[in-house]
């Protein structure tokens, strides 16, 4: 298991880095502290027909120094949104990584990633085995199967 800090940022500047009014996100800025190793990432999600979400892309560099990332971001004037500390359990099965999440505030997590993914023309392929492989688990799934964690964070009812 691994222990993992994100940490969520948004910009009062730019509407893209900023949750909408249904805290929505649809590109994020994220430090990760995962162990003894910190990265830098931006994510920005692609939606296809009816506004639905259909895939991420993102841009991960591995970082030397927590702090002065921390640093630069408070200079940049990017402010905190949201932390998700959790410990991940990942396993590798065939095409896929598998991650098992103890999401502190928010509960257990599945989170089903298939790694042969190389440009966007695959995306569709990819999501049905996906979908293929998590319903041959016969686990029940919840309605907020798409939404991502720091929108369920930001929607998240006091003392549920």
């Amino acid at each position: 298991a691994k222990k993992v800090l994100d940490v969520y940022y948004y910009d009062p500047l730019r509407a893209e880095l900023k949750p909408d009014h249904a805290n929505k996100l649809r590109a994020c800025f994220r430090l990760r502290q995962k162990d003894k190793h910190c990265y830098m990432t931006f994510k920005k999600d692609v939606f296809g027909k009816n506004d639905k979400w259909s895939h991420s892309e993102e841009h991960e560099i591995e970082i030397s120094d927590l702090r002065i990332a921390e640093n630069i971001i408070e200079h940049l004037g990017l402010k905190t949104l949201v932390e998700i500390d959790n410990l991940k359990h990942i396993y590798q099965y065939k095409n896929f990584e598998i991650v098992l999440e103890e999401v502190k505030k928010l509960g257990l997590f599945l989170e089903v990633e298939a790694r042969e993914i190389k440009n966007t023309d695959n995306v569709k392929d990819a999501k049905e085995k996906i979908w293929q492989f998590i319903k041959s688990l016969e686990i029940k799934t919840s309605a907020k199967l798409n939404a991502g964690k720091p929108e369920i964070m930001l929607n998240k009812v006091p003392g549920e």
